[in-house]
């Protein structure tokens, strides 16, 4: 070969080396590689929310730029809390991914961190795994000391029962008293004077443990101290943001002033009494930790969240007027507990601006707050997040998948306007019902782990058991009773076997197993279809709801548990067999939500 032959050769392999050397490279260990990540990549639905934000004032505007710092603060949060790694795991694979020039399998890594909001994933057979180097996942999450069995805080807290409140607080970390993780929270009460003010006596008790046996004991830390770099810049944004809309919507900034203190003293109830009786007028925010969902330990500690939410002005109105008669419905529920409740509901359609921390995602709505000794005094706000509730790609993905699991002859029951008010009135649900057991224990401390699993299934039966009293008041049409139907029957369908700590897909199983018992559901095993009976709808969701309530008011743990062993079993050839043909059906099963707002 010639001389410049060798030298273009040469050439050419150098180039090819500098440009694809470092793509080809293999990802260090624990990364997973692209063809892996590739399989969940090609699974998620790309959805934009990008309301026009054009009737906020100037000022609306720069409250909403510092409300959505708020967010990034409370998303970081939210990750921390999930993963004791996740932070320094996803640095170290924006820093790989930049190191080697942004190629696809980083950048799917990336992707899967931001769908998952951690580094664990959800797998197409609904296991979960890691996809960076990090720990598997552990029930606690990073809420309690990383890997602590239900079995040792059980133990403590039989032993120290004076303990068992702080420790099952639901804005609380959960600590080993070891001497340097003293020393560090004390060192942040000495730093920040207002936290030492607003949480009295917790010096003195961490001075104490200082000096007992090292490690042996539990206790239990504000999150507002465990915390308190990110929440105290929360604390200043929140009231530079209510200065902003002062003169615009004094309601909304007296509730984000009320609200920043809230997060310093770990309790809520000024910022929620603002919330939920007050009406605000083009912007509205869901600020705090909430929802329980993310502690499989106890079901116990709220995760921390952020909802920047525009007003649908004029849907709201017409929700607000077609809501009424609350305590005739709460009367009419087949209990023995029956409560007083609020008749005029705080309700609003929304359009979503943003999303952070454990509300990220396409959550269609909320109700809010969930501590009873708040809701009995203040209620609840429902919220509707009206651009995801009815975004046409999402609803595709759903009818996808009930044509795959229905008889021919129901396939297009399932329409857009069933959804909307079966989840309008499953957020409804959960305004009604006992709160209280029989013996004056909040269910949720009766039931504890298996809470959140009865509260949603009551909140879907009360929705269709509510569903035939409206259509006999006009409310709804027989068109829209049936999709209101078709819509319940959609929610229970599921594509895999869930896990036991997954309570929305449990409670769902138990429901269609319900279902099937009780004959509204036929399996036709030939065909592999479902065939409705909606002549037998209202009466097989009213007995079931009858039970869900009975044992929620009864309060025993036992008898729950028995229940979901009961009716959440998974047949191979029933449920696999559905489930394996919705799966081939359905396009999407996950959804990566980006938002105008936060230019993405």
């Amino acid at each position: 070969m010639p001389e410049w032959g060798r030298a273009f050769l040469l050439s050419m392999f150098l180039l090819a080396t500098s440009c694809g050397g470092a793509g080809a490279e293999e990802l260090p260990s624990g990364y997973w590689e692209q063809e892996r990540s590739d399989r969940l990549i090609q699974k998620t639905l790309p959805i934009h929310l990008a309301p026009d934000l054009s009737t906020l004032s100037e000022a609306e505007k720069q409250a909403l730029a510092k409300l959505i710092e708020v967010g990034h603060i409370f998303q970081s949060l939210y990750e921390e809390s999930r993963h004791h790694q996740a932070t320094a795991a996803h640095e170290q694979l924006l820093a790989l991914d930049e190191k080697r020039g942004s190629p696809a399998e980083t950048q799917n890594l990336i992707k899967l961190y931001r769908v998952f909001q951690g580094p664990i994933a959800t797998t197409l057979d609904n296991k979960r795994e890691a996809f960076l180097p990090v720990d598997p996942t552990v029930p606690g999450k990073n809420v309690y000391p990383w890997g602590i069995t239900r079995d040792e805080t059980d133990a403590y807290m039989a032993a120290h029962p004076d303990s068992r409140e702080q420790l099952l607080h639901v804005r609380s970390v959960v600590r080993r008293a070891e001497p340097s993780t003293l020393r560090s929270d004390l060192a942040t009460l000495r730093r920040f004077p207002a936290l030492d003010t607003l949480h009295p006596f917790l010096v003195e008790t961490l001075q104490e443990l200082e000096g007992g046996s090292a490690g042996e004991a539990l206790y239990a830390l504000p999150y507002s101290v465990a915390y308190a770099d990110d929440l105290v810049r929360a604390y200043e944004l929140l009231f530079e943001a209510a200065a902003l809309v002062e003169g615009a919507d004094a309601a909304f900034a007296r509730y984000l002033r009320l609200r920043a203190r809230d997060l310093l003293c770990d309790d809520y109830e000024g910022g929620d009494a603002a919330w939920v009786t007050r009406q605000f007028g083009k912007l509205n925010a869901q600020i705090g930790s909430y929802e329980v969902y993310d502690d499989e330990l106890y079901a116990s500690k709220a995760f921390h969240s952020v909802s920047l939410l525009l007003r649908d002005q004029e849907q709201s109105q017409a929700l607000r007027s077609a809501i009424q008669g609350m305590q005739e419905f709460e009367d009419s529920l087949p209990y023995a507990g029956g409560k007083s409740v609020r008749e005029d509901i705080p309700v609003g359609v929304y359009h979503v601006v943003a999303d952070f921390g454990q509300s990220r995602g396409t959550n269609t709505a909320s109700i809010l707050p969930n501590e009873p000794h708040i809701t009995r005094k203040y209620g609840r706000t429902i919220l509707m997040r009206y651009n995801i509730l009815t975004h046409p790609d999402l609803f595709a993905s759903r009818l996808q998948a009930w044509q795959a699991a229905v008889a021919t002859a129901h396939a297009e029951d399932l329409q857009p306007a069933g959804g909307y008010h079966r989840t309008l009135w499953h957020e409804i649900g959960h305004y009604l019902g006992p709160d209280l057991t029989r013996d004056g224990r909040t269910v949720a401390e009766a039931l504890e782990e298996n809470s959140s699993t009865f509260e949603e299934m009551k909140s879907d039966l009360v929705s269709l058991f509510l569903a035939r009293a409206l259509h006999q008041r006009g409310y709804h049409d027989d068109a829209r009773l049936r999709a209101i139907y078709a819509s319940g029957i959609r929610r229970v369908l599921r594509p895999l076997r869930p896990r036991r700590e997954q309570a929305y897909a449990t409670m769902q199983l138990m429901q269609f197993n319900s279902f099937l018992e009780r004959g509204l559901l036929r399996y036709d095993r030939d065909a592999q279809v479902l065939h409705i009976d909606y002549a037998r709808y209202h009466d097989v969701v009213a007995a079931l709801l009858e039970k869900i309530l009975s044992l929620q008011y009864e309060g025993d743990k036992a008898a729950t548990t028995a229940f979901i062993e009961k009716y959440a079993k998974w047949e191979p050839e029933l449920h696999e067999k559905l489930g394996a043909k919705m799966r081939a059906a359905q396009k999407y099963r996950y959804r990566l939500v980006t938002y105008a707002a936060l230019d993405e």
